[in-house]
């Protein structure tokens, strides 16, 4: 890792020399732009539009424009804004982590001790372990002054910028502020589920589907080119959404748990065709029916009442809840 800064942790009076390091790096495969026509590399060009040359990166400010009005500030003026200049990461606060709103969180950094002796960034570690704080600090980064939070991670400081509180936005949702009835059963029903789905979070059990597959279809291009069949590079084709068919909100949550406490088969022949509507495998399903017709046919009378009187109990074992907790519902 390459240090992007270098400055101070200022710490009452103790100051704590430290050097930062990006603690986050992306892994998505970058892509740039080109001609479909021809393959021809898409650039951008900075052109100014009144005098239509191109602008070398060295000879541009910036510039804020207000009610037609335009203020251009070169490099030297804002270089010369005093928070710019400075290389201390003061601290201001110590608070309790659970008071921090993750909406906040921005960019993670790494910081090391700076110095011959780590003993002050130890000093500073172990104060914060001691009273299960987070050290609010303010610090200016890339050309802008920034709110942070300095926390532990193992045994390394870990900085972590934040949004100004006028950067998080107030949510307001009209269809939120309707009445909504819970039924007593559907809370403790979704409250099983989520016992049934319950874990430990281990994030190296997740993986970026998306890029790993970019990944295999790049190298399947690199191999076969043009004549690329992307059905066989990444086998079955993704299964369709959802019908949009809506479904019992009692009815969801029971299977979900059935599924979840190994009733997945039952479950999956309920949903294989709902509400009795025709699927795709409405032909194998007749000639199942019809077989079932014929072997029933040849049964012997006494077979057919003890499966009668099975499916009977089966039945009014099975429909007669699922009826009641609709009408609850």
């Amino acid at each position: 890792m390459r240090a992007i800064w270098k400055g101070a942790i200022a710490f009452g009076l103790v100051n704590v020399p430290v050097k930062v390091y990006s603690a986050t790096e992306d892994h998505d495969i970058s892509l740039h732009q080109v001609h479909n026509a021809d393959g021809g590399r898409i650039r951008y060009q900075r052109r100014c539009e009144v005098c239509s040359k191109i602008v070398d990166y060295e000879d541009i400010d910036k510039a804020y424009e207000d009610d037609g009005r335009t203020v251009v500030l070169s490099r030297e003026e804002l270089k010369s804004i005093p928070a710019e200049n400075s290389h201390e990461i003061d601290v201001v606060q110590f608070v309790p982590a659970e008071q921090l709103d993750p909406m906040m969180f921005e960019k993670s950094y790494y910081l090391e001790p700076d110095s011959k002796s780590p003993k002050a960034y130890v000093l500073l570690r172990r104060a914060l372990e001691d009273t299960d704080r987070v050290a609010i600090v303010q610090f200016a980064l890339r050309d802008k002054t920034r709110l942070g939070a300095l926390r532990i991670r193992g045994d390394v400081l870990v900085l972590q910028a934040l949004l100004w509180a006028d950067e998080v936005r107030e949510a307001s949702f009209p269809s939120l502020e309707t009445s909504i009835r819970i039924s007593a059963q559907e809370r403790e029903m979704s409250a099983a589920l989520v016992d049934s789905m319950a874990a430990d979070f281990e994030p190296d059990q997740f993986t970026d589907d998306y890029q790993h597959q970019l990944r295999q279809l790049i190298e399947a291009k690199l191999e076969k080119g043009e004549s690329l069949d992307t059905e066989e590079t990444f086998g079955a084709p993704a299964a369709e959404a959802g019908s949009g068919e809506v479904i019992d909100l009692m009815e969801a949550l029971k299977r979900s748990l059935e599924k979840k406490r190994g009733g997945g088969a039952a479950s999956g022949e309920d949903e294989a065709a709902p509400s009795g509507k025709s699927t795709g495998t409405s032909s194998g399903a007749a000639a199942g029916k019809s077989a079932a017709k014929s072997t029933a046919a040849k049964a012997a009378p006494k077979t057919a009442a003890k499966t009668t009187s099975k499916t009977a109990a089966k039945t009014a074992g099975t429909k007669t809840p699922a009826r009641s907790a609709r009408k609850q519902a």
